[in-house]
């Protein structure tokens, strides 16, 4: 297997029980009046993570025999290093609120999904950030020809992740009572 391709599936195997994790993470922290505070608190410690990765990439480096420099022949990469940590960071924070926003209950303005709100969430997520990436991608990099030379195809995998995402977070099976998180059943009258 090449590397490349090795690296790109474990992110998907992390990312892929990050929000799940995560949310469950946040269930586990204080509720009632601190209910509201659950998602930050849960990813405050997600970026003391972020902060002991950063130690160890350090220390990869130092291993690595790195020079310390940061300044190539096009300019410095820190700038735009910082923008793109930024945009993950922002992106961390706003799927922490989509969980603790989904899992609240319906009466109370939020999803309704409850223990389920990672199956709603993160299927969105995960389908409309490539969408995201390929658009952004294309407008920092135009494709030869211009967009109308875009493939119909392309454009079809697009509209069908975007179909996708949807088919699969609203009929996962714990959001539809088809999993292992059914509704109890209402007592019967005699």
């Amino acid at each position: 297997m090449q590397t490349w391709l090795l690296y790109a599936l474990l992110t998907v195997l992390s990312w892929g029980v990050y929000g799940v994790i995560l949310h469950a993470a946040r269930s586990k922290m204080p509720m009632g009046a601190e209910t509201p505070n659950a998602s930050l608190k849960a990813f405050l410690f997600v970026c003391i993570a972020y902060a002991l990765i950063g130690i160890v990439t350090a220390l990869v480096l130092k291993a690595r025999g790195t020079n310390w420099s940061f300044t190539g022949e096009t300019g410095s990469g820190i700038p735009l290093s910082l923008i793109a940590g930024i945009a993950g960071a922002l992106g961390a924070l706003t799927l922490v609120l989509a969980l603790g926003a989904a899992a609240t209950p319906l009466l109370k303005g939020g999803g309704g999904f409850g223990v389920a709100a990672a199956a709603a969430v993160m299927p969105i997520v995960f389908a409309g950030a490539p969408v995201i990436n390929t658009i952004t991608a294309m407008l920092v990099h135009p494709p030869e020809g211009g967009f109308k030379s875009l493939p119909v195809p392309f454009i079809i995998g697009c509209l069908m992740a975007a179909s996708g995402a949807f088919l699969v977070a609203k009929y996962a099976p714990s959001n539809t009572g088809g999993g292992a998180h059914k509704p109890a059943a209402a007592a019967k009258p005699h």
